[in-house]
Parts: C-alpha cells; sequence; structure tokens
C-alpha cells in the first residue's frame, strides 16, 4: 500500500489527519539530521499499527511532501 504524506515539522501538537486521500503529519521535531523522518515512521507505524520497519519512503526523502510505501503483512 503506498500513501501521499505531508509533513508539517515543529507543530505544537502531534497528529495525524487525512483529507482527501493525503495524510497530514504534525511532528514535534524539526527537520534536521532526519530527525522529523524518523519521528513520521514512528507515528505512521503506530497509526497503521504496523512495525517501523514495514513502512519505507519511496519519495521524497527531504522534501515535505513523500510517498510512503507500508507492509501490510
Amino acid at each position: 500500500m503506498t500513501i501521499k504524506v505531508k509533513v508539517i515539522p515543529r507543530a505544537k501538537k502531534e497528529k495525524i489527519e487525512e483529507i482527501e486521500g493525503v495524510f497530514r503529519v504534525y511532528i514535534k521535531a524539526p527537520a534536521i539530521e532526519g530527525r522529523a523522518n524518523k519521528r513520521l515512521i514512528e507515528l505512521i507505524a503506530d497509526y497503521f499499527k504496523v512495525k517501523k520497519y514495514n513502512i519505507t519512503i519511496i519519495k521524497g526523502e527531504t522534501s515535505r511532501e513523500k510517498v510512503l510505501e507500508i507492509n501490510l503483512s
């Protein structure tokens, strides 16, 4: 399964919203040295109830708009 994600780093509160098929993920971590990406994977893993290693960023590693692949099995 692939999903589109828009990341909002340095948010006051962490949350996930789905708007028109795009997940908006608010993260407290800054976008420095991959901290935001690491936290993004943790939040998405918790949201979909999968292990972190089942989630891969396939597009947008350094962008706010990303495409993630989630292995649900």
